[in-house]
C-alpha cells in the first residue's frame, strides 16, 4: 500500500472494523461448529462441497492462504476423521491429490446446519438488502488484497 494510504484514517477505520468484524465472526463461528470441527477444517469441506474435484495440498495451502505445513495438518485430520480422500499422483509419486469423502459432505452439511442461526440473527437485523449490497465492495477488496502478494 502507499503511504498516503496508510496514514489515511478511512483506510484505518475501514481495516480495524474488517478486522473486528472477522475475530468476532471466527468466534461465533468456530462455537457453533460440530464437536471436533475447526474452523480450517469447515473451510476446506466447504471449498471442496462447493467446487468438487481433487486438489493437492500445496495448493490447497495457496488457496487459504497457509503454509503448506498447517495445510497437511489440517488434511490430516480431515483423513482422519474420514472426511478427506489422499491419494498418490500416479503419474508422480511425490504428489498427493485430496478429494471430499461421502461423509465430509454430510460432515460439511451438518456444520452448514449448525451455524445458520448464527448468522440468521445478523441477516435478519441488517436486512438482505443492505448485505447484497456490501457484497460487491468486500469482493473488490478481496480481489485487489489478493492481487497484492
Amino acid at each position: 500500500m502507499s503511504d498516503k494510504l496508510s496514514n489515511d484514517p478511512l483506510a484505518i477505520a475501514l481495516f480495524s472494523e474488517i478486522s473486528a468484524v472477522e475475530q468476532m465472526a471466527r468466534t461465533r463461528f468456530s462455537r457453533a461448529l460440530p464437536k471436533g470441527m475447526e474452523l480450517s477444517h469447515f473451510a476446506v469441506l466447504n471449498h471442496f462441497a462447493r467446487l468438487g474435484g481433487e486438489k493437492t495440498p500445496a495448493q490447497l495451502a495457496r488457496i487459504f492462504h497457509v503454509t503448506k505445513g498447517a495445510m497437511t495438518n489440517t488434511l490430516s485430520k480431515l483423513e482422519t476423521a474420514g472426511y478427506v480422500h489422499i491419494r498418490p499422483d500416479w503419474d508422480d509419486a511425490r504428489r498427493k491429490f485430496v478429494s471430499i469423502s461421502p461423509a465430509g459432505h454430510t460432515a460439511r452439511d451438518e456444520a452448514v446446519r449448525a451455524i445458520a442461526p448464527v448468522f440468521d440473527d445478523a441477516v435478519e437485523s441488517l436486512g438482505s438488502d443492505k448485505i447484497r449490497a456490501a457484497l460487491p465492495f468486500l469482493r473488490d477488496l478481496r480481489m485487489l488484497l489478493a492481487s497484492e502478494e
